[in-house]
């Protein structure tokens, strides 16, 4: 009972309800169309019948006067489906016809009438009926009166077959309909049954259950599919926040307890006044690597949430890593790793400046700390190159690479491979570069170099 209520809410029922109320209207006028347009037909037809018939019983009369006036009617009387022929004298009396009976009162009249009135014929045993004709009466000499006309029954009967046929298709079409909209009504509720019951396992934490998609491609399908992308999104980023707290709960330890250290050094005994600013000094500097921490953090789910980059300009990409390297030259000397430029060219591209050099900094400052945990020279080199019309900005090593299995994990956000948690830093870089990239269109690419690592950045 409450599956045929739920069955009776849908907006399929609604639906519809409104077609089949639209196409009866649109029936039902169609059918009075029909029937008046049919009965108007037939109609003129037999008025052009009877004018014709009329012009003939004139030429008998006036070719052979009252006498073969009567033989021609009483010939045209007898034939199969033959007109309605009524004489009459001044006092009312047949004089010949196969009209047996009539009302007195019709014949007071002249011209075309169409009304319903009393006859019988010759042969009706007597029985008059009521049939509905239209005729024409004409008036003779000596108050003769002549009638001549056509049972209209026949037409009446064809339109009421016309009304009752009708009648059967618009039932045939509600009751089809009806059955129709229940089997396609129940179907759309079972499917969106689905839809609620997957919104509500998610809405209980399970976001492992799935919509089932029939293979039909209809809307239905779509619909479950866009979904169903939608919930893996959702556990990816269920499951990369646990990640990510686990990380910034493992990784943001070290710095707090170094920062608690600090402020109960700074408690415990006497200390000269230098003694408390360099404890002071340290407090600050952990406090400012936490706020820059946090600060990247903030960038990454801004520029996550944007739709559209903001102050696009172009630039040359050649001069954007040309100053790249000038600017960590310096840090790379003092880390004992060679940072040179490869093959550059001029390149102008529509980007953000600021987020793009953000995001080779980054690279860079990466591709510096872990080049120089190799056997060889340890090198990092800045190169474009382009691969299938898309431009390439590489940034390459010849340190000890990545696993294959975890290139993919390091772009996510506080990752850190175990033999990495000696390093400074967070595991945001690599974040923060592929938020930028995917803002403008475009990628971020890791691949093993054997030795080292290249760290890509695929321009649309």
């Amino acid at each position: 009972m409450n599956r045929l209520i739920n069955i009776m809410r849908t907006t399929a029922l609604r639906l519809s309800a409104l077609y089949i109320l639209l196409f009866g209207l649109v029936a039902t006028g169609l059918s009075i169309y029909m029937t008046a347009f049919s009965a108007s037909l037939l109609t003129e037809q037999t008025e052009q019948a009877l004018h014709e018939e009329l012009k003939y019983i004139e030429n008998a009369y006036n070719y052979g006067g009252l006498s073969l006036l009567m033989r021609t009617i009483d010939y045209r009387s007898r034939q199969p489906g033959a007109f309605l022929y009524l004489v009459t004298d001044s006092m009312g009396r047949i004089l010949a016809g196969n009209v047996a009976r009539i009302e007195l009162g019709l014949l007071n009249q002249s011209g075309f009438i169409s009304t319903s009135f009393l006859y019988s014929r010759f042969g009706e045993h007597g029985k008059t009926s009521e049939h509905r004709a239209l005729a024409v009466i004409v008036d003779l000499p000596n108050a003769m009166k002549i009638l001549i006309g056509r049972d209209l029954d026949e037409p009446e009967r064809f339109a009421v077959v016309i009304r009752k046929a009708v009648i059967i298709a618009l039932a045939a079409m509600v009751g089809g309909a009806l059955l129709i909209w229940f089997f396609v009504g129940r179907r759309a509720l079972q499917r969106i049954d689905h839809v609620t019951a997957a919104s509500q396992r998610l809405m209980d934490g399970d976001f492992s259950g799935r919509l089932p998609v029939s293979g039909v491609g209809d809307e239905f399908d779509r619909l479950s599919t866009n979904l169903n992308v939608m919930l893996d999104r959702i556990e990816e980023l269920n499951i990369g926040l646990r990640q990510v707290s686990d990380n910034i709960a493992h990784d943001l330890k070290t710095p707090l307890t170094r920062l608690r250290n600090r402020a109960e050094e700074a408690l415990s005994g006497n200390k000269t006044k230098l003694e408390y600013r360099q404890v002071l000094d340290r407090v600050i500097a952990e406090s400012d690597q936490l706020i820059c921490t946090f600060n990247a953090i903030l960038m990454i789910s801004r520029i996550e949430a944007s739709s559209a980059i903001e102050h696009l300009e172009m630039m040359n990409m050649k001069l954007i890593l040309e100053d790249a390297v000038e600017i960590y030259e310096p840090f790379a000397e003092e880390s004992g790793v060679l940072l040179r430029l490869g093959n550059i060219f001029d390149k102008e591209l529509k980007l953000n400046r600021e987020l793009v050099a953000q995001s080779i900094f980054n690279l860079i400052d990466n591709a510096i700390k872990y080049a120089s945990k190799g056997e060889r020279k340890a090198e990092v080199c800045l190169s474009m190159e382009y691969r299938d019309e898309h431009l390439l900005v590489v940034v390459s090593d010849n340190g000890p690479g990545i696993a294959e299995d975890k290139l993919e994990k390091v772009t996510e956000r506080f990752v850190r491979l175990e033999e990495s948690r000696t390093q400074p830093g967070f595991g945001i870089g690599l974040s923060i570069a592929k938020a930028v990239m995917k803002l403008h269109g475009g990628e971020l690419l890791l691949e093993n170099a054997n030795p080292g690592l290249r760290a890509v950045l695929l321009f649309p």
